[in-house]
């Protein structure tokens, strides 16, 4: 087996000839020790297949010169496993190769040597070492890309079922998305056919058995339809070349899952691919198809007149041939065909004038995403979000074009246009007129975005944007406003602290204490004072060591008896409201301090203080000129027409909104509700109270 491998394998004369057909002056010596060099150091390892080691790279090798790309791309397709997996160093390879190729070999590796981390942080941490390497060199990604189509062309030597099902699975979510972001769609589509295989065998089986019944029955009904359409063109007078397949089964079981359809019901197995001579023969060869068949309305895209974003052109549509059969067609030119199936790689084969180009729009995208995630899962999410969805097309009111996922709403329209940008949103106009910010967007919609200096990103735009971008900009802004609102409570917190020690702090006594509890500055021990990381006796200890001594029976609690204002702080940020006695300004409250948890804001009477005994309890005071909360009452109705309409003008009538409202008895001839309303303090809460009271429609009102 492993001697039929080797008279099969690209010979190293034959790797540099490939080469040189497109770079003749491309550096053969060097091509030649990077063979060499990879041979000698992998020696006599060997895959799982029991070829020897070196055949891998020496593969993926010849995978780059498909794509027509440079001789330090070549190289690094040749050494990128020898730093992992032999023992050459990264000196060792600038020394021999050069600093270009030892900085692309060493950005393939780093992203080998993360497999003793969990599932989940192995494969964020492998995407984020990943996208910052990209963000260099894009030639990075190709060379992986290269590596793990080879891979997974070999995977099914690989014993172990878990390994195979983790590896494919990694493929379909990360690379094969990759593969299609930069338009390298040859790798995509096989991609995805050798993961699904492994992830879906069943699946798999069964479509492939029903495509190869489907082909033995047709009788050359592909070869037909594609004859047909070509005589109808040549009859218009255009040349062209016509191609028919069916669809791969991993893009018909997609098709089945989105639509919840069988194999039987899914209509536009086949398609057809029209390679034109130039712009103007594809549109006149659209409208000879649409006068000859019926088309589909709703099916046509013209990525001509606008690209993807990974420079794909084409038009598509779908027919109806002969009575009932959906085909779709895809027509272009030869050169839009070379760039689709090859992507932003048909751009960079090799240039005279020096490297490839590192960045593209959504790479850096991908790059902020990077910044702004918080941990492993959700950088996954949303990059995942980056580099998945269907696209649509919206534009700015002076016609700069984005693109966007399905389902994109105006916040993430702003985000794509800027960061700053969507943090300052406060409203959209989609076609000149006023829509919410929840509102989708549809192909070709003009999105004017109204913008506020003083806005700050919501936490519940979350329920309704789609882009990784948007989430990940709009978590990160929420986290630092939290932090600073938490940090504002410790600052207080701390006030009180230092009032309890022996000695006057100042700024001295400050820093040697930041010192002895081995944070950053200020702003980290406040922090970790107002989210109760720390212990108030821990932070008396720090700027006064030795004066907790004499403090022994001293509960952690006690206090200066000055009650802390949370005026000005964000409910959901600095603070929580409690849901059990939802208080409101007026209440006498208490705060209720939990490791990690931030304060809960309770009433004083609530029934569940009893709950938190062993927690942190701070003396909390609403502040002067506080704003409103959300109230929540009980109200039973009697059960007759009218009655509902005259609480909710009760309700109009003391200008207050209601948030929610919950029916939770139905016993006639009464009806009971529960009620939450935004008051703005306990007299509004209790002026509503009294005017429901007194009505006649209403036979129970009080505050929950």
């Amino acid at each position: 087996m492993k001697r039929t491998y080797l008279e099969h394998m690209l010979r190293q004369y034959e790797l540099v000839e490939r080469v040189k057909e497109y770079d003749p002056d491309a550096d053969e010596a060097m091509l030649n020790r990077a063979y060499v060099y990879t041979v000698q150091k992998h020696g006599t390892q060997t895959r799982a297949s029991g070829d020897p080691y070196f055949s891998h790279p020496v593969e993926v090798a010849g995978l780059m010169t498909d794509l027509k790309l440079d001789q330090e791309t070549i190289a690094t397709a040749l050494l990128h496993d020898t730093v992992e997996d032999t023992l050459a160093t990264i000196d060792d390879i600038e020394q021999h190769f050069g600093k270009d190729v030892a900085r692309l070999v060493d950005g393939v590796t780093k992203l080998s040597k993360i497999e003793q981390m969990p599932e989940n942080e192995r494969a964020a941490e492998n995407l984020r070492k990943f996208l910052l390497a990209m963000s260099e060199d894009i030639r990075v990604l190709l060379v992986k890309l290269g590596d793990r189509l080879h891979n997974m062309r070999t995977l099914h030597f690989i014993k172990k079922p878990e390994k195979r099902q983790r590896i494919a699975r990694e493929t379909m979510d990360i690379y094969a998305p990759l593969a299609e972001r930069i338009g390298l769609y040859e790798y995509m589509r096989e991609m995805q056919m050798l993961a699904f295989e492994q992830i879906e065998p069943e699946a798999f089986a069964t479509i492939t058995q029903r495509l190869d019944q489907i082909r033995s029955e047709d009788g050359g009904q592909v070869d037909a339809i594609a004859l047909d359409m070509k005589h109808a063109l040549l009859e218009a007078g255009i040349t062209t070349e016509v191609s028919g397949r069916e669809k791969h089964p991993y893009s018909i079981w997609r098709k089945m899952a989105e639509r919840h359809v069988s194999f039987e019901q899914v209509t536009d197995i086949m398609a057809f691919r029209i390679i034109c001579e130039d712009v103007a023969d594809c549109y006149r060869a659209l409208g000879v198809l649409h006068t000859t068949w019926q088309f589909l309305p709703g099916k046509f895209k013209d990525y001509i007149s606008t690209p993807k974003n990974n420079g794909y052109r084409s038009l598509h549509t779908s027919l109806i041939y002969g009575k009932s059969m959906r085909v779709e067609v895809q027509i272009r030119t030869r050169e839009m065909h070379r760039v689709n199936e090859f992507g932003f790689a048909a751009h960079w084969a090799y240039k005279q004038d020096g490297r490839p180009d590192g960045q593209v729009g959504w790479l850096r995208d991908l790059i902020e995403i990077v910044d702004a995630s918080h941990d492993p899962e959700e950088l996954l999410e949303h990059t995942r979000m980056a580099i998945y969805q269907d696209r649509i097309f919206a534009f700015t009111p002076k016609g700069a074009l984005f693109q966007l996922p399905k389902g994109a709403t105006p916040v993430d329209f702003a985000f794509a246009v800027h960061t700053d940008l969507g943090a300052q949103t406060v409203g959209a106009k989609i076609n000149g007129r006023h829509m919410p910010l929840r509102t989708q967007l549809n192909n070709g919609d003009v999105v004017e975005i109204i913008k506020s200096d003083n806005a700050d990103p919501q936490l519940s735009w979350l329920g309704f944007v789609v882009t990784g971008k948007a989430r990940a900009s709009i978590r990160r802004a929420v986290r630092l406003k939290e932090r600073a609102e938490v940090a504002e409570i410790g600052q207080k917190l701390f006030d009180e602290i230092a009032l309890r020690v022996p000695a006057k702090i100042g700024k001295k006594a400050l820093r040697e204490a930041i010192k002895r509890l081995e944070m950053e500055d200020e702003e980290d021990l406040y922090y970790a004072i107002g989210s109760a990381k720390i212990e108030d006796r821990a932070v008396m200890e720090a700027l006064v060591p030795g004066c907790t001594a004499e403090l022994e029976n001293e509960p952690d609690w006690a206090k200066s008896g000055k009650a802390l204002s949370i005026r000005g702080l964000t409910p959901g940020m600095g603070f929580q409201l409690a849901h059990c006695c939802h208080p409101v300004p007026g209440d006498r409250i208490v705060g209720v301090r939990r490791p990690n948890e931030g304060v809960e804001v309770h009433t004083i009477d609530c029934a569940h203080l009893a709950n938190g005994i062993d927690s942190d309890w701070l003396d909390l005071s609403w502040g002067k000129r506080s704003r409103g909360a959300v109230g929540r009452m009980r109200v039973t109705l009697y059960d007759r027409p009218g009655t509902l309409a005259e609480m909710a003008g009760i309700f109009a009538q003391n200008h207050v909104n209601v948030t929610s409202l919950d029916q939770t008895q139905l016993d006639h001839p009464f009806t009971t509700y529960e009620i939450d309303l935004e008051v703005q303090d306990v007299p509004h809460l209790s002026r509503i109270l009294s005017a429901l009271r007194a009505s006649d429609s209403i036979a129970q009102a009080e505050r929950v």
